[in-house]
Parts: C-alpha cells; structure tokens; sequence
C-alpha cells in the first residue's frame, strides 16, 4: 500500500511512518523545516497553507492513503485551512482520507464524549480543528475522522518533557482539574493504520482508557522515569484565566470494539519497570 503521512516529522507523524515502513508499506512523509527520522520514508517538504503545493504533493505520489496529522495550534490557516487544502488533494486524486483530530473540538460541558456528540468548542484551536472536521466531511464523505488526546510516548512527547523541565525547577504548574484521557503514541499510530481502508468511513474515538489530570499524568511520568513526584506543582487550572475545556473524556467503546489495537491507559503503559521501581532523581 502506498501511504503519505502529511506532518510526518511531527511526533505522531514519526510514529506513523516508522510502523507503516515496518509494515512493508511504501511510505511518503512530509515536513515543513526538517525531515523526520523514521528511515525508509521519502521524506517531502510541503507547507499544508500552500493548496498547489497540497494538491501537487499528493497526486504526484499516488497514494492509496492520505494520514493528515499536521496541525499548528496558534495557526487557524495549518490546522483548518490546511486540512481543507489536504482533503481537496485527496478528493482530486483519489484514495483513502484519514483525518487526526482531536477532543479539543468539544467544551467539557458533557464531559463524556461519544462519536456521535456534535462538537462545541471553546477555544480557538479547537474552533480549527471543528472547522477541520466539517471541511473533510464536506470534501471527503467516505473520509475517517479520528479524534484523539493528549499523546504520549516513551519519552518524547512535549508533556513528558515538560513533567522532566518542572522536576528540574522549570516554573509551571500542573492541574488538578484539567483531566484528559492520555493515548501511548504506539497505540494512536497502530489504530490509524487499522482505519486506514474504505469500511472505516466517519468519525471515531482514539484515546486511553483512563481519565486523568494533568497532574496524575505528571505523576505517572515521573514515578516511570525514576524522577520524584513531590517535585511537581499541583494547582488548578479554573482559578486562572486560561481559556479552553477542563474535564473531556472521549467514549472509545465503538471504536475500540473493531480495532485489534488495544487502546492502553496511561496508569498501564507508564507504569513503571521493575527495573525502575524505586529509583528517584
């Protein structure tokens, strides 16, 4: 199968490409200032705001599917406009679209989301990425929509690196109130690779099966990599002036239901070896 992974220097991107390479797939991934890692890609600059470019990029390779991870969360024209350039690309050239959103989309009031909740965001980038959602269905109606969380890895996420900056005296707080359902980058990569053919048309739910605060999730970080929890500070994200959701839990139960890959909770995979287990810096 011929796959292009647009943003595919990105963290999830990186992941995408080296499973599908892995997979025997024939891989494509592009980038807008460096080339990702992942070897035995073919690595493709392209700046998603730039629709020629979009359009060429992809009918020049031909794929069988289009994975659009790429988003810029300040930047309304990346992430929404950016996605309509991507879908317009794949409705000129054929093949399958899936689309990488994200729980951003909806405001906490429900706090529970299933697949069928009609999204009402609170935040700008949330607002971009709705906006996203409607210009791909609209665009590309057999396309699959995958709304995600916060995503996690082994080490190389921006959450991670965050926890490991405030253990080391970085000023910040982590929330007590502000809770999401973590996803282990393997996990997301996996998933998106199973939905990526024509039976998976519409939207579904790709997250971890446990809620946490942002401050458990720290927690949980730092206990794995052998950092002291006690150095992390606790507050609360509804006594500041900081915009966006508190508590969104997406309902993966439908789609987890089809999906070989199981969907982790972060108390499982950062859940520390035994080699780890007691150690602290």
């Amino acid at each position: 199968m011929r796959i292009i992974i647009v943003g595919g220097s990105g963290f999830l991107g990186g992941e995408l490409a080296r499973r599908a390479v892995a997979a025997g797939h024939q891989v494509a991934a592009t980038y807008q200032t460096r080339p990702g890692r992942a070897e035995g890609a073919e690595w493709l600059e392209l700046d998603v705001r730039d629709r020629a470019a979009v359009a060429g990029r992809i009918a020049a390779f031909g794929p069988d599917v289009v994975v659009n991870a790429a988003y810029r969360p300040a930047d309304w024209t990346a992430t929404a406009v950016g996605a309509a350039h991507v879908a317009g690309a794949v409705s000129g050239s054929g093949g399958q679209l899936v689309h990488v959103s994200s729980d951003a989309v909806f405001s906490g009031k429900a706090v529970v989301y299933a697949e069928t909740s009609v999204p009402d965001p609170i935040s700008p980038y949330g607002a971009a990425k709705a906006a996203a959602e409607v210009a791909v269905r609209a665009i590309v109606p057999a396309a699959a929509i995958v709304r995600t969380s916060l995503i996690i890895g082994d080490g190389g996420s921006s959450h991670e690196a965050f926890v490991h900056a405030l253990a080391a005296g970085r000023e910040g707080v982590l929330f007590t109130d502000d809770v999401r359902c973590p996803v282990h980058v393997g996990d997301l990569a996996a998933a998106l690779l199973e939905l990526a053919g024509p039976d998976a048309v519409g939207v579904h739910h790709v997250a971890g099966a446990d809620a946490v605060s942002r401050y458990e999730l720290g927690c949980l970080v730092a206990r794995r990599d052998g950092l002291d929890p006690a150095r992390l500070p606790a507050g609360r994200r509804a006594a500041t002036d900081l915009g966006g959701p508190l508590d969104v839990r997406l309902d993966c139960r439908l789609t987890q239901a089809r999906l070989r890959t199981r969907l982790r909770g972060a108390r499982e995979f950062l859940r520390p070896s035994p080699g780890q287990a007691g150690k602290r810096r």
